[in-house]
């Protein structure tokens, strides 16, 4: 046994470096597809973060009329703070804060003319999902003292149907990708061992198994997938350094970069190893 690892061993590097230039091209064919396949990978997992990072974002806010009474403002807040629809405590706004607010937001001739006593105090509150808020709005619009309630509902409905497409888009994209790189990579290992095609008719006729034959081609793959699948990762943390949207809800942290890289390299030692069983096997029928 330890006699035919050495001997594969050996015969892996020394076919490398024989067919350097085969082994080159195989190697930037794996780097090339599976950068595109993980950079697919990354912008699928950005859409899906950003989804995340916005569904907190996303709010009800019940406006209260100026003139609510205590015990109607004590109602809606006690029916908010066991509302299932509601993700954590709602957020209490005064008179004083919606006054500034409008200060803000509007023009001075416009904002001149309000006063403290006028503005609706209101509760703001995060759904636990973004199509909870249409449920929020049907259950708390005309309780007395309401005065209206709102929320983002038509964006909320348009940013989902932009992620769900923009992740329908990156998976279609990743498994194209993928496959174009098996194709790849397997027409890459089939010439090189075409040109060895002598070789294994020698080795067969001499008595050598098929196992025997195969390992060192296998193992070549193998390296030929890793090496490319390593410079596929360093090319993916470039990328994910020069990212232009880094520090916003699109930015993907270490450990998400980490991972990909993970599936990266396994998908192109998967790849090498398993292109070159199946390209070698034809040759073996002498």
């Amino acid at each position: 046994m330890r006699v035919f690892l050495r001997y594969a061993i050996r015969e892996t590097f020394s076919n490398l470096w024989r067919n350097r230039l085969m082994t080159l091209a195989a190697v930037l064919t794996v780097a090339v597809s599976l950068t595109l396949v993980g950079a697919a990978l990354m912008f699928k997992q950005s859409a899906s973060q950003a989804s995340v990072v916005w569904e907190q974002q996303t709010k009800v806010t019940v406006w209260m009329s100026a003139s609510a009474k205590p015990a109607e403002m004590s109602s809606i807040e006690s029916q908010l703070k066991v509302s299932p629809y509601i993700h954590g405590t709602c957020v209490f706004q005064t008179q004083e804060q919606s006054y500034q607010q409008a200060l803000i937001l509007l023009p001075e001739a416009e904002s001149s003319v309000l006063r403290v006593q006028d503005m609706p105090s209101a509760f703001l509150c995060v759904p636990v999902v973004p199509t909870d808020a249409s449920i929020l709005i049907s259950t708390f619009s005309g309780q007395p003292g309401v005065y209206r309630v709102t929320a983002p509902t038509k964006a909320i409905h348009q940013m989902q149907q932009a992620i769900r497409v923009a992740q329908y888009v990156a998976i279609a994209l990743a498994l194209t990708l993928l496959v174009s790189a098996i194709v790849l990579i397997l027409n890459t290992i089939r010439l090189a061992i075409f040109a060895r095609r002598r070789e294994v008719s020698v080795m067969k006729l001499v008595g050598a198994t098929n196992w025997f034959i195969r390992m060192p081609f296998i193992s070549e793959g193998f390296m030929q997938g890793l090496f490319g699948s390593l410079v596929a990762v360093a090319l993916l943390v470039l990328l994910h350094a020069w990212y232009p949207l880094s520090g916003n809800e699109f930015h993907l942290s270490t450990q998400d970069v980490v991972g990909t890289s993970i599936v990266v390299v396994a998908v192109g030692v998967l790849i090498g190893s398993i292109g070159s069983a199946f390209a070698i096997r034809r040759f073996l029928d002498v």
